[in-house]
Parts: structure tokens; sequence; C-alpha cells
């Protein structure tokens, strides 16, 4: 799967319209065939700042970026924007999360 973290730092003026802004984006990404996973977060030491995290299998990356949604988001998000987003992606092996061995959590007992 192709994972994707991308770091937008929104202008000020934006930030409390930025998740309407992506709404549509997010909504249309989120229904593709091959979407794994497309959350938003928001950071909480600069609130400026929001990151995406996505996953994608990989043989369905190129239809997602011939989204009829992608020239105008390419218009339209950069008014709302400091500067270019930075990104990370890699490919990683599986499409499934996988539990954090160093922080297992027991299972709940029945206290019935």
């Amino acid at each position: 799967m192709l994972v994707i973290t991308i770091r937008f730092k929104v202008r000020p003026e934006w930030c409390d319209r930025w998740m309407g802004m992506v709404e549509e984006f997010t909504r249309e990404t989120r229904a593709e065939q091959g979407n794994l996973w497309f959350h938003w977060a928001r950071d909480v030491d600069d609130p400026t700042v929001f990151v995406l995290l996505e996953g994608h299998q990989e043989s369905s990356v190129e239809e997602h970026l011939r989204s009829p949604l992608i020239p105008r988001i390419q218009r339209e998000w950069p008014q709302a924007l400091v500067e270019t987003p930075r990104l990370i992606k890699a490919v990683v092996p599986g499409t499934e999360w996988a539990p954090m061995d160093l922080l297992p959590v027991p299972a709940l007992a029945d206290h019935g």
C-alpha cells in the first residue's frame, strides 16, 4: 500500500474554514475503491497546521490522481496556505494497521 502524510500550513484567517474547504475532496477520496483511509488531524501545538494521513492500494493511486477534483484543489487550496504542503510517502507491505507490540492493552475482563 502507499502511505502518504501531508503537512498543510494554513493561513490563520483560513483555519476555521479549512475543513469545510477540503470536505468534498475528503468525501470523494474516501469513497474511492482503492482508498484504505483518509484522515485529517490538527496539530495541538500549532493550530494552523493540518496533517492528512492517506492510505491507498498501490494499484489505485493513478486513478485517484485523475480525480476531476484535483485541478480544482490546485486552483483553490493555495489561497488558504502559507507555503507549499510538505509530504512523506512510502510503500508499505500489507493493507492493515498492525497492533503496536510495545503498548499491548489487555482484553477487558467481564466484570458482570
